[in-house]
């Protein structure tokens, strides 16, 4: 059973190219196309989509109002069409519950597989099957026995994520309180331009301080730095380091360098986290945390939106507990009071 697509977009021709390519996709299907928000708003009860791509910029009711109508209304999920333009509208649009978004082409005459590829990445998994786990029977705060497992001391933590990974990482930041007293990494899989835009939303949203790492940045308890889209970030002498070597696993930033990086500086002071995402980013990663004496932790099942990077870990082997969102930040802010 093929996967129903709804094309939103004011450009007739961009209707077009985005409603031809994803034709040409295996298991995807065009079932319907609207030219603005007030017309897609219409065609959603009679049409029934399985997923949505939806313009941001566009006349009337824009991307965004139409998006919160949407997620208000229905449980549809939504991937935005965003321009290069548009980074800021993009993550407040990821803010507002869009599970991802897809940069247009530039050349949209020559468009390369590449697009064609990321459609297809970007929708797919969302809708593979989910299968069953068994949900954990107490809050991780309440388990005695993982309060002596985890470090004595926690120097830092990193947190790797990609599809679904910037609305789980508003979470965990908001919640953040003003006292953190050790750094955070993040590597959030997503293009150049975007994390610049990222970074101050979250920075604006959380009582710590967040930025964009910088190469040659020193590193400072209670800061939080997020990974520039385009460069792998790792840690050498207390400071940032950015670099453009070739990509790991198909991305740039990888989680599994920061995590390799971080694993030889903290050792076992050190506790990751893997969040929802596709692929296997991460596990390699992990495997070298676990080594090191380090506390790993991976999301769960239930509450990622996509299963791959923290599933992938666990059935490896590298995972030394599997949480929900929530809890993760529970977690997270029982660190900072008690192991800062």
């Amino acid at each position: 059973m093929n996967i129903k697509v709804l094309v939103v977009d004011d450009s007739p021709f961009m209707r077009k190219v985005i409603s031809e390519t994803i034709a040409s996709i295996e298991g995807l299907e065009v079932i319907g196309t609207a030219r603005n928000g007030r017309d897609a708003l219409k065609a959603i009860p009679q049409l029934q989509p399985d997923v949505i791509t939806l313009d941001i910029e566009m006349p009337g009711l824009n991307g965004l109002e139409t998006l919160e109508i949407i997620k208000k209304d229905y449980s549809i999920p939504v991937i935005m069409m965003s321009s290069f333009s548009g980074e800021d509208n993009t993550i407040a649009a990821l803010d507002l519950g869009a599970m991802d978004f897809i940069e247009k082409p530039h050349d949209i005459r020559n468009q390369t597989d590449g697009f064609k590829n990321e459609v297809a990445d970007k929708i797919k998994p969302l809708f593979e099957q989910k299968k069953s786990e068994r949900p954990l029977e107490k809050s991780l705060l309440q388990a005695n026995e993982l309060e002596k497992r985890l470090p004595k001391k926690v120097k830092a933590i990193t947190i790797g994520a990609s599809t679904g990974g910037p609305k789980a990482l508003f979470s965990i930041i908001r919640s953040l309180p003003e006292n953190l007293s050790f750094p955070i990494f993040i590597v959030q899989h997503m293009p150049k331009g975007f994390t610049t835009s990222f970074s101050k939303r979250l920075d604006k949203e959380s009582a710590a301080n967040v930025v964009e790492a910088e190469d040659g940045m020193a590193i400072k308890g209670g800061v939080v730095y997020v990974a520039p889209g385009g460069y792998h970030m790792i840690i050498e002498d207390n400071c940032i380091k950015l670099n453009e070597a070739d990509k790991l696993h198909g991305v740039r930033p990888a989680v599994d360098y920061l995590f390799e990086a971080a694993a030889e500086v903290y050792g076992s002071d050190l506790v990751s986290f893997i969040l929802t995402g596709m692929g296997h980013d991460g596990a390699r990663g992990s495997a070298k945390i676990k080594k090191a004496g380090g506390f790993t932790v991976a999301q769960n099942r239930e509450t990622s939106i996509v299963y791959g990077m923290p599933g992938n870990a666990v059935q490896k082997g590298v995972i030394d507990e599997i949480a929900s969102l929530d809890e993760i930040s529970e977690l997270i802010n029982w660190m900072i009071r008690m192991r800062s």
